[in-house]
C-alpha cells in the first residue's frame, strides 16, 4: 500500500513531510503503536513524530486511544493508521479534481475567448462589450484559439 504512489502523494500532502512519515506509517503498520517506540526506532525527535501523527489524525488517515499508566499518571497514546480512509480520501480527491476538469472542459468548449498581449482574457460576451479593447491595460483583444485548453483537460481526464 505505501509503495503506491498516489498513497505517497497523500501522505506528504497532508503531513507536509517527505522525510519521515512514510517511515512512521510503515512503523505503525509494523506493531510500533506509541509515539515513543516510533521516535526509539527510526531515531527522530519525539515531537516530530507526534507532529505528523497529529497531522495525520487531522486528516483522518490515523486514530489513537488514549490510556493512563496507573503509576506515574501519564497518558499513552496507541496509534492506528487507518488504511480504509486514505483509499476514501484518494477516492474523494480523485472525484472532485474529475469534476473539477469536468466543469473546466465544459467552460473552455461552451465559450469563445479574446486576449490582450498582457493576458488578460475575456469571453466574447465581455469583449465585445469593451469594443475588443482591454479595459484593464488598453490593449487591443484578440481571438484566442483554445483547442490546445481543451486538448488538455480531455488528456487529464483520461
Amino acid at each position: 500500500m505505501l509503495n503506491e504512489t498516489m498513497v505517497q502523494e497523500l501522505i506528504h500532502e497532508v503531513t507536509e513531510d517527505n522525510e519521515h512519515s512514510l517511515t512512521i506509517i510503515k512503523c505503525l503498520l509494523e506493531g510500533k503503536i506509541t509515539d515513543e517506540e516510533i521516535s526509539e526506532e527510526i531515531e527522530v525527535r519525539l515531537n516530530i513524530v507526534r507532529r505528523i501523527l497529529y497531522k495525520l489524525y487531522d486528516a483522518g488517515l490515523a486514530s489513537y486511544k488514549r490510556s493512563k499508566d496507573p503509576e506515574t499518571q501519564w497518558y499513552t497514546y496507541s496509534w492506528t493508521f487507518e488504511k480504509d480512509s486514505v483509499i476514501e480520501t484518494i477516492s474523494k480527491n480523485y472525484e472532485e479534481k474529475a469534476e473539477e476538469i469536468e466543469e473546466s472542459l465544459a467552460y473552455e468548449e461552451d465559450n469563445m475567448f479574446f486576449v490582450c498581449t498582457n493576458g488578460c482574457r475575456f469571453k466574447f460576451e465581455e469583449a465585445a462589450e469593451y469594443n475588443f479593447i482591454c479595459p484593464e491595460c488598453d490593449e487591443t483583444l484578440e481571438y484566442q484559439d483554445n483547442t490546445s485548453v481543451i486538448s488538455g483537460l480531455k488528456e487529464q481526464m483520461n
